[in-house]
């Protein structure tokens, strides 16, 4: 008798919580048919099926420089704030940081918040500076965003991490420096490579702020793709979104599997 409230109450929650879910991807679900269609303005369903508008966008030198200039943002933005991230993770599990708490604070700050309120601060500081519209701009505001997600990521991994591997190459007279390179990283290593495509897809679908730091000379993809938007709404978008769409769920894919096997492999060696 007691079992039923709870079985249909962790029903309910799950069936909302799978409600919401497919809610939220439906209207990603359709876009996808529709940047096949065969009209010259978006349509559900599609009348036909036809690939002319992903040759448009891959034969566009505008949609090519924007999304060339995104794929190098979100390139050095992930190799930024991987090392920036692991040496940030580093510190918090091995280091004795004065004011840790507040030093945490500020590295989750990203996520808190509005990125409204960042972008706009982010654009007054840039503009100041000269950054905006550089790359040097675009990598810097970006690697603060993603820097959230890659220290909890590498410190996911630091803290499956057994320690005394570390400590028994230290006791057999290797540096710290070596230490590290020799036998932690290689352990941590498939939540780097995570932290590295976490950061990579926040740079390349990243809106907000790109529309605020971008010039004339140089735009980001979803700068062009609100720009296209604003003139121009044609099936093209659908086939960009489409692309990013694809390319997100293959990073994601891609990170979940080194995710496993990295803890599949510590499980292994723990056991061993």
């Amino acid at each position: 008798m007691t079992r039923t409230p709870i079985t249909a109450s962790r029903f309910a929650i799950n069936a909302f919580a799978y409600a919401v879910v497919v809610f939220l991807l439906v209207p990603t679900a359709l876009i996808i048919p529709m940047s096949f269609g065969p009209d010259r303005f978006l349509k559900f369903p599609p009348a036909g099926f036809t690939l002319h508008w992903y040759a448009a966008y891959f034969s566009d030198p505008d949609w090519l420089a924007a999304t060339f200039f995104s794929i190098r943002i979100a390139a050095l933005t992930a190799i930024v704030a991987t090392i920036v991230g692991t040496l940030i993770s580093l510190a918090l599990v091995r280091g004795r940081l004065p004011g840790k708490p507040a030093f945490e604070l500020l590295v989750v700050g990203p996520v808190i918040v509005p990125n409204i309120a960042l972008a706009i601060a982010t654009f007054l500081v840039f503009d100041g500076l000269r950054l905006t519209g550089t790359t040097l701009g675009f990598v810097a505001a970006h690697t603060a965003l993603a820097m959230p997600f890659v220290v909890f990521t590498i410190l996911a991994s630091l803290y499956r991490f057994d320690a005394d591997l570390e400590r028994a190459a230290l006791s057999c007279g290797a540096s710290p420096l070596r230490a590290f390179f020799w036998v932690t990283l290689p352990q941590i290593m498939p939540g780097i490579v995570s932290a590295a495509l976490f950061a990579f897809i926040i740079s390349f679908d990243e809106p907000v702020i790109s529309f605020f730091i971008s010039d004339l000379d140089h735009r980001s993809l979803p700068r062009k793709m609100f720009e296209d938007i604003d003139y121009n709404v044609s099936p093209i978008l659908a086939a960009v979104a489409t692309v990013l769409t694809g390319l997100t769920i293959l990073a994601l894919v891609i990170g979940h599997f080194l995710g496993r096997s990295g803890r599949s492999g510590s499980t292994t060696r723990k056991t061993g």
